[in-house]
């Protein structure tokens, strides 16, 4: 207790003296012009989660809390998965759970026991016969269901982004370690079929050294806040920052090896002021102000002097755009407006013609995903993607193996959140990212699928 108070003395001594916001969730201090939050000593009986394995689940019993667009896609994916049972589906409307258990009937499966209520996914995590609670409520639940699951013995996958402050993340992280339950967030975008075969591109040395790569998340959105979830569009309008990294983030921190060889050292962000944003938020809210600003920039540098742009935007009249680039020594990659590899000796300063382009996203695409392409297509969910990641994590639990996607990554990119918005509230202060895997960043070597 003392040794908190004592931090967030410094904290404070040190706002007032540089004129600055200081983040009072989390002690920090400023050392030569940059904005540090420390990173805590992790706690007797916890250890490490990398690489973490459980022992192998020959079915795995589901219970899914939150079940309103993106639960119920996930409930008929799942009936198309082996080695599964949907044991519970829980949210706050009951017309809800009823429509997964229709999805579950039709499917020629039997249906779930129902929960319905705020506060009942709490019945829901006491429950025995659970090895996977699945999140896909709004962003403000994500981490109370996901720390009740974890404590009361379920491994959890969380929707994006796994959490909105840099506490939250910490809660996730520590809980996964001292109960050693998987705590993995579901960012699909990793499982697009491009992404992909590019990250396998970039781990067999095509590109070279990679040391510049971008993400975004721009998908106009503003328009439609009048028939959005309330919570999320009220969000954007109370927060400032990169209000949904992840999506753009997770391939391209998995292409730099972040917390398998890298890790993310400090980030700088800027922002336009808020035009559409404002003039949504009155039309649809009311609300004479938009905090978060129509675009969004956040620089990331490494430890290893990498650098990563991540942007975000739902405002724009613009085309809808991740952007994932990744600069090697040795080629290029890229996909939005247009998929395009560049590559040394391969071809001048301009894209390899297309037969050769998709030639070497066919030739590296991981086996798993050539040998399910096909259904996932089928099945759906954003092309597909929603599907592989699904029936990566249940692969993965069912044969003992680590996660595709662990607790540090669900920390690491869903900081970006808070980190976004304390540089811009400091203007565009360095932030130093905290060391979610306290020193062990360095231990993996690279990114692998686990087999």
């Amino acid at each position: 207790m003392k040794k908190s108070l004592y931090l967030l003395l410094i904290c404070l001594l040190a706002a007032v003296s540089c004129g600055k916001k200081v983040p009072a969730s989390v002690p920090a201090v400023i050392k030569n012009g940059v904005i540090e939050l420390k990173t805590p000593p992790r706690a007797p009986g916890q250890q490490s989660a990398l690489g973490l394995k459980c022992d192998p689940i020959d079915t795995v019993r589901i219970a899914f809390v939150g079940v309103g667009g993106r639960g119920a896609g996930a409930v008929r994916r799942y009936t198309f998965i082996e080695g599964v049972k949907v044991v519970a589906v829980c949210d706050e409307k009951q017309d809800r759970v009823d429509y997964c258990n229709r999805i579950l009937k039709k499917a020629g499966l039997p249906e779930a026991e129902t929960y319905v209520g705020s506060e009942a996914y709490r019945e829901v995590c006491e429950r025995d016969d659970i090895d996977l609670v699945y999140i896909a409520t709004d962003w403000l639940d994500h981490v109370p269901i996901a720390l009740c699951a974890m404590e009361h013995g379920h491994h959890v996958a969380i929707e994006v982004p796994a959490a909105l402050t840099i506490d939250e993340c910490w809660q996730l992280v520590n809980t996964c370690e001292k109960t050693r339950r998987h705590c993995m967030m579901l960012e699909n975008c990793c499982y697009d079929f491009f992404e992909m075969s590019a990250l396998n591109m970039a781990q067999q040395g095509l590109f070279g050294e990679i040391y510049h790569v971008e993400g975004a998340y721009i998908h106009f959105l503003s328009d439609a806040w009048d028939r959005s979830e309330t919570w999320r569009v009220d969000y954007n309008i109370d927060h400032r920052g990169d209000n949904y990294p992840t999506h753009g983030l997770g391939p391209i921190c998995q292409a730099l090896n972040i917390h398998r060889g890298d890790r993310m050292d400090y980030l700088v962000a800027m922002d336009t002021p808020s035009y559409n944003g404002k003039v949504a938020a009155k039309k649809f809210r009311d609300k004479d102000y938009c905090l978060d600003g129509d675009h969004t920039i956040s620089l990331i540098q490494t430890e290893k002097k990498k650098l990563i742009e991540v942007q975000h935007n739902v405002y724009a009249y613009r085309p809808y755009s991740r952007m994932y680039q990744l600069t090697g020594t040795e080629g290029f990659a890229n996909k939005y407006p247009q998929q395009g590899i560049s590559i040394k000796g391969m071809n001048g300063h301009n894209y390899v013609s297309d037969e050769v382009r998709d030639s070497l996203i066919r030739a590296y695409r991981p086996e798993f995903a050539k040998a399910i392409e096909e259904k996932a297509k089928s099945v759906g969910g954003h092309g597909g993607m929603d599907y592989i990641m699904d029936y990566r994590l249940i692969y993965c639990l069912r044969n003992g193996l680590p996660l595709d996607e662990d607790v540090y990554d669900a920390a690491e990119w869903s900081a970006v959140q808070e980190l976004s918005r304390i540089s811009l509230e400091n203007g565009s202060m360095p932030v130093r990212f905290p060391d979610f895997t306290r020193g062990d960043w360095d231990v993996v070597k690279g990114f692998s699928y686990a087999q």
